[in-house]
């Protein structure tokens, strides 16, 4: 689950990580009442109003602003909120803003320069450990970094027995070639942060920039958060952060009907069993000559509702020209979900794409009779391949 940069600065906040403070608000109206706010708990006269969408690159698109002066809050928060921003990160129509963070002003003048780093901590899937990347190239795309300057990107690999050390963290500081107050001030940054990724059992905590400010405080400027939804039920106060208005509306409403779907840009819809079997269809799908519209899996219970229901998700995408239904039935009968699939067809009444169904395992031989006898423009297949070939010839 993704959150908001306000979002998960809150959690940062909650662990002792410094960040630049800020209050979201809905209207232009309420934008100005949060900056002053604002002014009365941080001094700041100068505020950064940032579009909170969940999409990276939003101030390329014209989503993050400075606002200098109270009197020019509204006139930017209104540029800002209602507007379809388009980031590297979004699709052609980009996202719609519905709030913004009014932002304290970080870059003050000083006795020191400011300076921008790159920091996240995610889990390295090569070793089955968490590390620390960072950077001193903060303020930048890190792809773009790790392409052009690769040598400026460091990571530290956290042992899952010990944790973060404290020689790492200090580690973490000097190779950003930080001294006194500013060095001191980044183990304790660096300590903070992993604390929170593992205690909100998040798979990605990105700040971009993390800055360290002219009086030498480190501070988190921007949060990107991933948390594991595996671990949502741990997090019952988490879980109320999910904005559901940006997420693929078809992906909310499979899951609030029980079924695992991610869009995809293929043609060919798949409905299976199993997130293995789901991932072998579409490999199949896309060796025989298709690409795989979606990603479904149903569950080990597709009885006929939810047969119909993984029908009506995948019929509302438009590109859709065939849907390949694998199913093996171990636990479930197929017998059983064949007269699933024949009943769906029945109820909706309005399916105009080839559906080609495989069903192996418990039953398969009754389940194939059955869709052959039901009279309904449904092919049956029993081998994978020749689920493949027809999904081949039909498209």
């Amino acid at each position: 689950m993704n959150l908001h940069e306000y979002q998960g600065k809150e959690i940062l906040a909650g662990y002792g990580v410094r960040i630049q403070r800020g209050k979201v608000a809905q209207t232009p109206a309420e934008a100005v009442e949060v900056a002053k706010q604002l002014t009365e708990e941080t001094g700041t006269s100068w505020y950064v109003v940032k579009a909170q969408v969940h999409a990276g690159g939003r101030g390329k698109g014209g989503g993050v602003k400075l606002a200098k002066g109270i009197d020019k809050v509204e006139e930017v928060a209104d540029s800002i909120i209602g507007m379809q921003l388009v980031t590297p990160q979004t699709s052609a129509e980009g996202k719609t803003v519905h709030q913004v963070l009014i932002a304290e002003d970080v870059y003050y003048p000083g006795e020191s320069e400011t300076s921008e780093f790159y920091m996240s901590v995610l889990l390295n899937r090569s070793t089955g450990r968490n590390m620390i990347m960072y950077s001193t190239e903060g303020g930048m795309d890190i792809e773009t970094v790790a392409e052009e300057t690769p040598h400026l990107i460091f990571t530290e690999e956290i042992d899952p027995k010990v944790g973060l050390t404290g020689f790492q963290a200090r580690k973490v500081a000097f190779n950003l070639g930080l001294s006194g107050a500013a060095f001191k001030d980044m183990t304790k940054f660096v300590t903070a942060l992993y604390r929170a990724y593992e205690g909100a059992d998040a798979s990605l905590f990105e700040i971009n920039p993390v800055l360290k400010t002219s009086d030498d405080k480190i501070l988190a400027v921007d949060a990107k958060v991933t948390i594991d939804d595996n671990a949502l039920y741990r997090h019952q106060d988490i879980a109320a952060m999910r904005d559901t208005r940006e997420e693929d509306a078809t992906e909310v409403e499979a899951g609030e009907a029980g079924l695992n779907f991610v869009k995809l840009d293929g043609n060919v819809g798949c409905m299976v069993n199993g997130a293995g079997l789901a991932m072998a269809t579409m490999d199949i799908i896309k060796m025989a000559g298709g690409n795989p519209a979606n990603f479904l899996d149903v569950g080990g219970t597709a009885d006929a509702a939810r047969v119909e229901q993984a029908f009506r998700i995948i019929l509302r995408d438009e590109n859709v020209k065939a849907i390949l239904v694998n199913i093996f039935g171990g636990i479930v009968r197929c017998d059983r979900v064949a007269q699933g699939v024949v009943d769906a067809y029945k109820n909706m009444g309005n399916i105009n794409v080839p559906i080609i169904v495989r069903l192996q395992g418990t039953n398969a031989e009754e389940a194939k009779k059955l869709i052959d006898e039901s009279g309904l423009e449904v092919h049956s297949a029993i081998a994978l391949q020749e689920a493949a070939d027809l999904v081949q010839e039909l498209v």
